[in-house]
């Protein structure tokens, strides 16, 4: 497999691991440096790509492991229960400052700490959600950088019917327990499908267990392509998902550009390593002595829109020059 880029974009990660953190370990009980930055990392997954786009950044901006920077990561294995434990940890070390990942993970946060800054990646609506007080101003110990995913449902739909000008019905896969901000996702995708003249059948999955049911709906829906909600338990099941959408023969549309490496066919979403790159300079300013009160909450700018054309192919579409010239990066 081989990829054509048109811009500038974003290649594999290179393989993180333990290597990562091994310059950021110290025996129990053993305090760090003076002067070094304990810096915690907090997601629901393992995201090693990620993990390892922020620490770039703060490469970057000059800390270095083991000198002046202590990463200390912490995930709750694909458990969402499991955050309170994971936060009291970092808690509990005392780190000067969190990476939060996500929306839930982030709330945990906040029910653990008032005091350690935290600067969230990916949450949703932080102003809707009780993150913060208002983005320019959060008022609280949240910053960050917020998704965009509702108002990108919109283009994400118009971007799969340039793709497949046939189709007329659409199924949305959503998570029902991630019902909180899906709710407003939803109901910017379906007024976005009116605009379309596209109709929306929802199918709904919990876990990956749901999921063969989930896609069993949308053949009885007669839906003639796909368009996969942004969510924790689809992102850790996007080859499965694939998979699926490949044997009931759906083009389907993705709000990460992962759901396309693993065999999807097309994804709209902001550049996440661009994004976590972004996060490090929060937390630079936070070491540096900025409140997290006083520092707006930033929406990704950067959008990718990638093509796999292998998946094209298979599913017997012939994807528009038009749209290919404008994607940033092609699978084939």
């Amino acid at each position: 497999m081989s990829t054509l880029s048109r811009r500038q974009v974003v290649q594999g990660a290179g393989a993180v691991g333990l290597g990562l953190l091994a310059g950021c370990g110290r025996w129990p009980g053993q305090a760090p440096p003076a002067q070094i930055a304990r810096v915690g990392y907090l997601a629901t997954n393992e995201e090693p790509a990620r993990l390892d786009a922020f620490r770039q950044g703060l490469t970057e901006l000059g800390y270095v492991v083991g000198q002046n920077l202590m990463i200390e990561a912490r995930f709750a294995g694909g458990q969402p229960d499991r955050l309170p434990t994971v936060v009291a940890e970092l808690v509990g070390l005392p780190v000067d400052v969190i990476l939060v990942r996500g929306t839930v993970p982030v709330r945990t946060a906040m029910a653990a700490t008032t005091t350690i800054p935290l600067v969230t990646v990916g949450s949703e609506d932080p102003v809707a959600f009780g993150l913060t007080a208002s983005l320019a101003r959060p008022g609280g110990n949240v910053t960050g950088l917020s998704s965009i995913a509702q108002q990108l449902n919109g283009k994400r739909l118009e971007l799969l019917k340039d793709a497949v000008p046939g189709i007329s019905r659409v199924a949305v896969l959503w998570n029902p327990a991630n019902a909180g901000w899906q709710a407003q996702m939803l109901k910017a995708t379906e007024v976005a499908a009116t605009a379309l003249r596209l109709q929306v059948q929802l199918v709904e999955a919990r876990g990956p267990d749901e999921l063969e049911g989930a896609f069993a709906g949308t053949a009885r829906e007669r839906a003639s392509a796909l368009l996969v909600a942004v969510d924790v338990i689809f992102a850790l099941h996007a080859r499965r998902i694939a998979d699926l959408a490949a044997k009931r023969h759906l083009p389907a549309m993705y709000g990460s550009s992962e759901h396309v490496e693993a065999g999807g066919l097309i994804s709209y979403a902001p550049d996440i390593p661009d994004v976590f790159r972004r996060a490090a300079t929060y937390v630079d300013k936070i070491l540096k002595g900025a409140k997290p009160s006083d520092m707006p909450v930033e929406q990704p700018t950067k959008l990718l829109l990638v093509i796999n054309l292998k998946t094209a192919k298979a599913l017997g579409l012939t994807i528009p020059p038009s749209l290919l010239l404008r994607a940033d990066q092609v699978i084939e």
